[in-house]
């Protein structure tokens, strides 16, 4: 009787360290990685899929960064058509600095048939803040509008921080309680057969 008790406890156990490694492979790199793996820095526009790259090359060299730019300078926002549809279609690209909307890259309305637009700004005149990449498509004489924020003048880890606390403790409590359920079950499951 008191090895099937230890089984049990084992499962749960078993059962918290499956829904640890569950939720730790989630916090796997985000960009351009596997062919599974969710790639943050893409949006869609319409039925259209766009990649999104920031290079800093005076500072960072060839390292890309999405939606955290850490340093403030010449940088290169580099929009990339992920199909050849959007060739044969008008976009426009818009870059605004928020709260103020403050307009600080505007490509007007074009078919741009290389399949990829590179902006470049000089973040030195506008500062670190919160930005806003917002790409318009006309198809099918309907206009189709998507946006993607994005940070510059932050740390890329600062971004992600809350999800680094938050995260882990939302994890122990998961398993807490799983481990509370199952502890219960079996003491209850020893409650019965002891009545018996």
């Amino acid at each position: 009787m008191q090895q099937r008790n230890s089984f049990k406890f084992s499962k749960a156990g078993l059962l918290s360290v499956l829904i640890l490694a569950l939720f730790w492979s989630f916090s796997a790199n985000a960009h351009r990685g596997a062919k599974n793996e969710v790639d943050t820095c893409r949006f869609s526009v319409g039925s259209e899929v766009i990649h999104f790259s920031a290079y800093t090359p005076d500072t960072t060299g060839g390292q890309g960064f999405c939606h955290v730019i850490p340093d403030i300078g010449m940088t290169h926002l580099v929009f990339d058509y992920e199909g050849k549809n959007l060739r044969n279609t008008t976009v426009e690209f818009e870059v605004t600095k928020d709260p103020d909307d403050t307009r600080v890259y505007y490509q007007a309305p074009e078919k741009i048939r290389k399949g990829s637009v590179d902006a470049q700004v000089d973040f030195t005149k506008f500062g670190a803040g919160t930005y806003l990449a917002h790409v318009t498509i006309m198809y099918k004489g309907e206009k189709l509008d998507s946006h993607l924020p994005f940070a510059v003048g932050m740390d890329p880890d600062e971004g992600s921080l809350p999800y680094k606390i938050i995260i882990p403790i939302v994890l122990v409590i998961i398993t807490l309680i799983v481990v509370s359920v199952m502890t219960k079950k079996r003491e209850s499951g020893s409650d019965d057969e002891g009545m018996e």
